[in-house]
Formats: structure tokens, sequence, C-alpha cells
């Protein structure tokens, strides 16, 4: 049967900051879109069905899960230069550190302009092993630094199996963002926490930004590491893609200049990880593999930081993400995956 996404669907203008990512729910026909602080719903003909406003922090990549028709993403709560920029774009100086897996009720997101805290939209589900290793301060050749691996809070969701595990099970798999601070050797790997999705449930809870809960597992199921040299604030955007079982990693290119630095990493979700001691650092950890006819080289493929959300068959949507008077929009253009090459749909 022939593919009938549309080619291009317009997602509005909103004043909220930049798309930070995008889900599909294509059985029922509507799109998502994070726009910073606020979550956006629409269908297929871009038409508005229901938005949330008035996170005091960083809604990044979300992923769909049909599973229990929620939309998953990113959370964090920060008082660096991008947090403290969101803060005072809503009136506000400081906030608690806390990052967390936003938890977006699909059938409560039914009308426009709802509050995104108050309106029962959203729950969260808060993550200890990003708050330690935000706050930490680790001996990084022979000196005291700040964020452990380069940890600036959180950014790339999926909703994925384990690599490797032949499971069908599903779990998100939420990836931090990195300083690109080009003189450490400590944060040239993704670093990404996985969760059951279904153990998930028992820790959501809504969210008072006045103060921030702390109802969340003790530990991820596994914290794996991925080889990729550094990257400029780590993974933007995470795809898990079912056609070929790999996952797409969309990064801003790192600086470090004894590294491609590309903008897409492809990571084999065909081999499992294994124990290795990781490159920079004094500790072993469970690594990923990229995929081996990519490798640190990657993928050229310059979209995607933005939003993407893979369909099967080689089907992408893909962010085209833009700025006017109106405010900051999107293009969900559809494309097709083409010998590792990514071909829009014309």
């Amino acid at each position: 049967m022939e593919f009938t996404f549309p080619k291009d669907i317009f997602s509005g203008s909103y004043k909220t900051g930049h798309c930070q990512g995008i889900a599909v729910d294509p059985d029922r026909g509507y799109v998502y879109y994070s726009f910073t602080t606020a979550i956006v719903k629409t269908d297929l003909d871009g038409r508005l069905i229901g938005s949330a406003y008035g996170l005091l922090g960083h809604l990044g990549c979300i992923a769909y899960s049909k599973t229990d028709n929620r939309v998953y993403g990113s959370l964090e709560y920060k008082n660096d230069a991008i947090g403290r920029g969101i803060l005072r774009a809503n009136g506000q100086e400081s906030i608690e550190d806390a990052f967390y897996i936003a938890v977006i009720d699909c059938e409560k997101l039914d009308r426009p302009d709802m509050d995104a805290v108050t309106d029962g939209v959203m729950t969260a589900v808060y993550l200890r092993d990003v708050v330690e290793d935000y706050h930490a301060f680790v001996m990084t050749d022979g000196r005291e630094t700040e964020h452990r691996y380069g940890c600036s809070g959180i950014d790339g969701l999926t909703i994925a199996p384990v690599p490797g595990s032949g499971s069908t099970a599903d779990h998100v798999m939420v990836a931090y963002g990195i300083y690109n601070d080009v003189n450490r050797n400590d944060n040239d790997h993704q670093v990404i926490l996985s969760y059951p999705l279904d153990s998930l449930d028992v820790y959501a809870k809504p969210l008072s930004q006045d103060k921030m809960h702390t109802s969340g597992p003790d530990a991820p199921e596994a914290k794996y590491f991925v080889f990729t040299g550094n990257t400029n604030w780590g993974i933007q955007n995470l795809e898990y893609d079912a056609y070929t079982g790999n996952i797409f990693a969309c990064v801003y290119p790192g600086k470090k200049e004894k590294y491609p630095n590309p903008p897409m990493f492809v990571i084999d979700g065909h081999k499992p990880a294994e124990k290795q001691k990781l490159t920079g650092l004094e500790e072993e950890g469970l690594v990923l593999s990229l995929e081996e006819t990519t490798g640190t080289d990657g993928l050229p493929f310059g979209y995607g930081s933005t939003g993407i959300c893979s369909f099967g068959n080689g089907y992408f949507a893909v962010s085209h993400d833009g700025h006017t008077e109106e405010g900051h929009h999107t293009h969900v253009r559809l494309y097709r995956l083409e010998d590792n090459r990514f071909v829009i749909m014309e």
C-alpha cells in the first residue's frame, strides 16, 4: 500500500522558542510538537487541535507511544545559560535544578491555550542520575571540573527495545545534553539512560514549578555510553527506526578538530552493549556500538536536530524549523532513507 503521509505540514507559529522535537500518531492522524516551553497538537493538515503553555523549563525531544497514547519528552529546569534565558523570558530569576521525563496525556490535550502544569495534561518522572551528574565535580586532566561526563542536562529521547536484546519491550531512552568544552577529554561520549516504559507510571506525578517533586526511580535500568567525540549540547533528537533496527542520533556538530563532527550518528540497534573502559575516563561503562559502515563519520544529513520521527518502511518525518515576526514554526517534511541517504519526498 502506498504511504500517504503528507509531504509538508506547517505547524503554525508560536512565540515560545524554536521547535525542539516532533512526534506523530499516524493511526489517529496527529502531529505533536515541542516548542521549548509549550506542547502543541495538530492534525495532518496542520489544523491546531490542542496546545499547552506555561513551562519554566526546556521541553526537548519528544516521542509518541502507541502503547498508551502518550507523548514522552525530556524536560529540564536549570540555571545555566539556556535555563536562565527561559526564566528571564518568563519574568523569573532562578529555579530549582531538576530533570524529568515528561508524560503528556494525548487525550487530555484537546483544546488550545491550556496550562501545561495545572490543566492535568502533563505528569513527570524525576531522573536522579541526571541531577547527580549535572551537579558533580570531577577530576579531569588534573583539574577539578563541574558536570560529570560534561552533563548539561537532557535532550534527545526515544522509545525503543534494548539494543541487541531480541526483545520488543519498549524502553524510554533519554540522552544527556553535553557541554562543548574542547579543553576536557571526559565529554566525548553520548550518555543514554534507559527505563522500561511500563515502570514509569508509578513515579509520574503532576509538576509544581514552585517546588520540584523528586518522584522517580533510584536508578535507570541501564546507563549506556556511545563514543562519538564531543558534540555541541549532546544528542538533540534521538529516534528509533524499527525498519533498520537502529537508533538515529541528531546533534549539533562538535568543535574538536580531531573528530569528524557530523550532524547525525547511527547507533547499532542489533548489538548489545559491552562493558568497556571509557575513552578519556578512568572507569568502565556499558558501551553501545555505532553502525559499522558509518561509525564516527556519521551521516551528513543536516536536519533532524529539531525533530525527527520514523514511520517504518524507510519513511521519516523531519522538522525544518524557522522564525518570522509571527514566531517560531516548523515544516514537517517527508523523507525516505535510501542507502544511508535521506531523500526528500517532493
